[in-house]
């Protein structure tokens, strides 16, 4: 790194940084203190401006950095990644979206509450919503440490500490100050920012290979050291069964784990209805897909324009693809070209985790307020006002924990991390939903179920995966205690959650469901979620 394309990437940061807090302190003049304006911006904004907030809350730097990287270092199976994380999104639209919308307030626990036995499933699903948003905030924090590690050259601890206490700082300020309105407002504005960002590089990339997408994939094949074994599965995941179970495993995390993402969820009770839900997931599918067709080419980009091997000796995950491939396309290290088209780059990419752990830090202080505190609590005051103290007090909270698992995550795989929350969304929110919203004789007890039986199985597995021990890349490199070969637990723990479900139903001893009080509850619920008759 130069001494200018710091200088400059620097003085994005802080341009992006002080468009921010300008958001969250207008926002903050706005708010009323009530819960639905902290929780939900006042149920005002329309589908085109939450399906861009959705959108940037959804693509994160694992994605702009991460996927891109995956695709220059192993080619086809990199692509995969981008199938995963996008066919997720029609699940969402197809079984989610609406009906979460008409049957809820704020958060996940609101649409079991609706006929299942308050204070246990909030716990439940409280517990599970903290530990997905705490997983996905590392996750940030470690990508945020490597970035700002690549522009300052400075690789040691002390700069990735320093990196992760200001990002979490920030957070803190405008969960706590801002709430959802300023949350949404600047996801929508670093939505903007990424899709145009992604669309220059791909511009760019085009036209060195002249438009030519066969040019592009001979080259990147060529550079790639792998022939055109690049270009054909099993590069990644053909070294065995279990590299393909690990496949399966990851590819069903991804496609089921988004619609279980509590901060996805709480997105859909920032419009007035259920129409609006469904509208903004149609305009955030569209603004998804477009990037990740983006990243396909950055990443097969990177290979050809770079070679492989550079990618994987920056970076040996290859998340310095997309920041390298910028300096290289602007005109090289020490052009004034390359020094913008890093630093802007760079400034995108930081802003993109600035404004996820905003969305994610919201919904989990949620969690903490609205149904953990108000289920343990005696001394709960039930008053509005109350609860959205209880809120930014969590978001303080829950900032200063992440902060502390990122400062001894620093180097561990953002990947792994990010996965590992998909799986656990996947297998502890998912089936509790569904079964809530179409199973008519689920109980209390099945919910709880769900909730657990997703949850500690795949806490556990991961433990005991290669993962955290037993080989060379291992967290914990030096012992093993693996039993679980596979990396990702979504294989094994996403069916059971919905075994325990089932398993939960059928032995309690509530009403079957099929007549008396449970049936009522199921078919008011269901009239609900299917008309928005008493939505909120």
């Amino acid at each position: 790194m130069t001494g200018n394309q710091q200088g400059l990437a620097l003085l994005l940061f802080g341009v992006f940084v002080a468009a921010t807090l300008a958001i969250t302190t207008w926002a903050g003049r706005r708010r009323h203190g009530s819960p639905e304006e902290f929780y939900a911006g006042g149920r005002l904004f329309s589908p085109m401006e939450n399906g861009f907030a959705i959108a940037g809350d959804y693509m994160s730097a694992a994605s702009f950095l991460g996927i891109s990287g995956i695709i220059a270092l192993f080619g086809y199976d990199g692509v995969l990644y981008c199938v995963g994380f996008f066919v997720a999104w029609l699940v969402v639209l197809l079984l989610v979206a609406e009906l979460v919308r008409n049957c809820g307030r704020f958060t996940l626990a609101d649409v079991l509450a609706a006929r299942m036995s308050e204070p246990p499933v909030r716990i439940a699903a409280g517990v599970s919503s903290v530990t997905v948003c705490v997983l996905y905030l590392v996750a940030q924090m470690v990508g945020a440490g490597s970035l700002i590690a690549l522009l300052i050259g400075e690789t040691g601890p002390r700069a990735r500490a320093w990196t992760v206490i200001g990002v979490g700082t920030l957070m803190v300020i405008f969960v706590a100050l801002g709430g959802m309105r300023a949350t949404t407002w600047i996801q929508i504005v670093k939505a903007v920012l990424l899709m145009a960002g992604a669309a220059t590089l791909t511009a760019l990339v085009l036209v060195r290979f002249h438009g030519d997408v066969d040019a592009l994939l001979s080259a990147a094949a060529r550079h790639s050291g792998h022939g055109r074994d690049f270009l054909a599965p099993g590069l990644k995941y053909g070294g065995g069964w279990t590299a393909r179970l690990d496949f399966i495993s990851l590819g069903l995390a991804l496609v089921l784990g988004t619609a279980g993402l509590p901060h996805i969820l709480s997105r859909f009770y920032t419009v007035p209805t259920a129409r609006a839900a469904r509208r903004s997931v149609i305009w955030s599918i569209g603004l998804i897909g477009g990037f990740y067709l983006m990243t396909i080419v950055l990443g097969f980009g990177a290979a050809a324009v770079l070679g492989s091997d550079t990618v994987r000796t920056a970076n040996p995950a290859g998340n310095t693809a997309v920041p390298l491939l910028a300096l290289d396309l602007g005109g090289g290290a020490g052009s004034t070209g390359g020094t913008v088209l890093f630093a802007t780059v760079a400034a995108v990419a930081f802003a993109t985790i600035l404004a996820v752990v905003a969305g994610i830090t919201l919904a989990s202080s949620a969690s903490v307020a609205h149904d953990l505190y108000a289920s343990l609590s005696r001394r709960a005051t039930g008053t509005p006002r109350g609860e959205v103290a209880v809120a930014r007090i969590a978001a303080v909270g829950i900032g200063a924990v992440a902060i502390g698992l990122g400062l001894l995550a620093q180097d561990l795989n953002v990947a792994f991390l990010v996965g590992l929350a998909f799986a656990v969304a996947a297998s502890a929110n998912l089936p509790v939903l569904l079964y809530s919203l179409f199973w008519r004789r689920f109980t209390t007890r099945g919910a709880v179920w769900a909730v657990y039986g997703g949850l500690l199985p795949a806490v556990v597995l991961v433990v005991l995966s290669p993962v955290v021990s037993g080989g060379p890349e291992a967290i914990f490199p030096g012992v093993d205690f693996h039993v679980f070969p596979l990396d990702n637990p979504g294989l094994v723990s996403v069916p059971l959650g919905f075994l325990a479900g089932w398993l939960g139903t059928v032995t309690s001893s509530q009403a079957a469901g099929a007549t008396g009080a449970a049936a009522a509850k199921h078919a008011e619920m269901e009239v609900r979620a299917l008309t928005g008759a008493g939505a909120a």
